[in-house]
């Protein structure tokens, strides 16, 4: 797992290093996200509530906004549900997810101007995510304890609300099998911006 963090974040390093034209007005911009994970349909039979974070590295220039261009690395938990516990063989079941997403970001017209500038947004990224599941098994069922690794490709739609420095989202992130809402509070800060 370990090994697959390091090329995420390699790959997410070099999407943020591509040098642009000089003579249009550009920003790069890092956020720092965290929040509940929410496991659905068939993964909500195994799984209980989780959490994640993520870091992601957006960009934009004045030919294009207010459209921007994203490249996020995050860290999912899910822990197994102990109702799953307690008609199977398992004694521990849990589930971690490394997925790494390209996409855009789409900002629309404010909705509130007076005392604070909100705007809305949806976004739509591409992910390949690197999944571990750890298996373990009760004594009495004689199976042996295993870790399941593996790659899958997915995509996210998500909602926003963004106050510049502040942004909320709540997005519906498709795996095979892995299917899950998650909410994020995010912290957003320009890493550099040019005129």
């Amino acid at each position: 797992m370990k090994k697959y963090f390091i090329i995420l974040t390699v790959s997410l390093l070099c999407f943020t290093s591509v040098n642009y034209a000089s003579d249009k007005a550009r920003g790069t911009f890092l956020a720092v996200g965290v929040g509940p994970r929410i496991p659905t349909f068939d993964f909500n039979n195994t799984t209980m509530l989780g959490y994640g974070f993520n870091v992601e590295v957006a960009y934009t220039n004045n030919e294009y906004l207010p459209l921007f261009l994203f490249g996020k690395v995050g860290f999912e938990q899910f822990p197994g549900a102990q109702s799953f516990y307690q008609v199977s063989t398992y004694s521990h079941f849990s589930t971690s997810l490394l997925p790494l997403s390209f996409g855009a970001r789409y900002y629309l017209s404010p909705i509130l101007q007076n005392v604070v500038l909100i705007l809305p947004s949806i976004e739509v990224s591409a992910n390949l995510t690197v999944f571990q599941k750890l298996h373990q098994f009760k004594i009495s069922s004689g199976k042996n304890n295993f870790l399941e690794e593996g790659s899958k490709l997915g995509f996210s739609i998500g909602v926003g609300a963004s106050m510049f420095l502040v942004e909320m989202l709540a997005s519906y992130n498709y795996l095979q099998n892995n299917q899950y809402l998650s909410f994020d509070m995010k912290v957003r800060l320009p890493l550099y911006v040019s005129f």
